[in-house]
């Protein structure tokens, strides 16, 4: 009877495993293919491969929060009363930001020895306050705010430390550029992924979305404190000011003495900061006046939220490709690249208000993706040249936490103006008109002169 049992068990048990394979397999083939694409070129030895993992993971835990509070604050109440929610948010959450950014950066660079932890705390600071704010998604209770505030300050801290980090993780095969645009690639691809994802959610009921931001960002708190040791380490390093460029003599005369600090980053990288300031506004402007104008005025035969749509996918593919563009570039020539990029989106800004239409509207959404994308790792790459590695890690802090500020400037201009695309897009070309001339031709005499501290990746 027990050999009965045993033949007729044993080919089952066989064919259910069969079964679990084949269903695995989809799944695991999927995550060899990611490993082994995060992994190459000697990022998986470096640890770089896990930060790109690690970011990953961020980006898709930020895209649920936002599915979840998009519902709440914008899509689930007419136009009038959504601006007067978005107006709220901003005041509540972008203007205690604001304040406290300008600390963020200085205040992690003062903990240079505990990024993995920094990063993990940023990370369980987010998964217990999507709990808190599951409750009051479906209402829109005001204690949602301060929740919401609580998630940007942590999502902005978890992104000065990630840039301050890339630079300790850095392979001998892949310059500082090209590792800063796989890490942004791997994280606009997993937001690709959440957004589906956090839309099905969302039809289970608005807190749900909130739930899956809190399991994602759990699973990023263990992958941060997984991070190579060396992420700690601070070895050699120092605080550097982004403060206007003292002589070359001087500088010279600090290295000698083994001066502690450093006292200017350069005039190529101040220059680029300021011109990716103008991007950054931009990018913010764009967030939030086509969200609300494009629900009242839509593109041409479509309905508000397909305009939405067609405008976050054009945003979304430019900023990707973009990305993938700095990936296969070398890293030569930065100035003129963000000088061409910042040029190249006024020009279309400019186009965009005088003939403003729907197919407009979608390119200048598409340029601004790319243009930011480029201009960023573009700023990298003179942060990686012109900055001694002992400050660099503090330039990148320091820097990122500038052109988040930058964004909630840009973010408010859009929220107050009018909702109307000719002046829209015109206050959108006026800032970037002011960024170029603050900034591109600084850019193009710097790129003339040369770099004085030239390093090759």
């Amino acid at each position: 009877m027990g050999a009965i049992r045993s033949a007729e068990g044993g080919p089952l048990r066989r064919t259910a495993r069969g079964a679990g394979r084949l269903l695995r397999a989809p799944f695991s083939g999927a995550a060899r293919g990611v490993r082994k694409a995060t992994n190459a070129h000697g990022a998986g030895e470096s640890g770089l491969g896990r930060l790109i993992e690690l970011h990953a993971v961020n980006s898709a835990g930020d895209m649920m929060i936002t599915i979840a509070l998009a519902s709440t604050v914008f899509f689930s109440v007419p136009t009038d009363q959504a601006r007067g929610r978005v107006a709220l948010y901003l005041a509540v959450t972008m203007a205690p930001f604001t304040l406290l950014a300008p600390v963020i950066g200085p205040l992690l660079d003062r903990i240079p020895h505990g990024r993995r932890a920094a990063m993990a705390s940023a990370m369980l600071t987010r998964a217990l306050l999507a709990l808190t704010m599951s409750g009051a998604v479906a209402t829109g209770g005001l204690e949602l705010y301060p929740a919401a505030l609580g998630v940007l300050v942590a999502s902005k801290a978890y992104g000065v430390v990630r840039s301050a980090v890339v630079p300790r993780l850095l392979p001998p095969r892949i310059a500082l550029v090209k590792a800063n645009s796989r890490v942004t690639l791997g994280g606009l691809l997993a937001t690709g992924v959440a957004a589906p994802l956090g839309a099905g959610l969302h039809q289970l009921g608005p807190a749900w979305p909130l739930y899956g931001a809190c399991a994602v960002f759990a699973f990023g708190t263990y992958l941060s404190l997984s991070l190579p040791h060396k992420v700690d380490s601070a070895k050699g390093e120092a605080r550097a000011r982004l403060t206007s460029p003292e002589s070359r003599h001087h500088l010279t005369k600090q290295r000698r003495r083994k001066a502690p600090g450093l006292r200017t980053v350069g005039a190529s990288v101040l220059h680029g900061l300021q011109a990716n300031c103008a991007l950054r506004m931009l990018s913010g402007f764009l967030t939030f006046f086509l969200a609300f104008l494009l629900r009242v005025h839509p593109l041409g035969g479509l309905s508000p939220a397909f305009s939405l749509g067609v405008v976050a996918v054009a945003a979304g593919t430019g900023n990707a490709l973009g990305t993938a563009i700095g990936a296969l570039l070398r890293s030569r020539g930065p100035e003129k690249m963000i000088a061409l990029v910042l040029t190249v989106t006024l020009g279309t800004t400019i186009v965009t208000a005088v003939l403003y239409n729907a197919l407009f509207v979608v390119v200048v959404a598409a340029v601004a993706g790319i243009s930011q994308a480029l201009g960023k790792q573009s700023l990298d790459s003179l942060i990686q040249r012109d900055v001694p590695e002992e400050v660099r890690t503090s330039a990148f802090a320091r820097s990122e936490t500038l052109l988040q500020m930058c964004w909630v400037v840009g973010g408010a201009i859009g929220i107050l103006l009018p909702l109307q695309g000719v002046v829209g897009m015109s206050v959108a070309a006026g800032f970037l008109a002011l960024g170029a001339v603050t900034a591109v031709r600084g850019l193009l005499t710097a790129a003339r002169r040369g770099s004085p501290h030239p390093r090759v990746a």
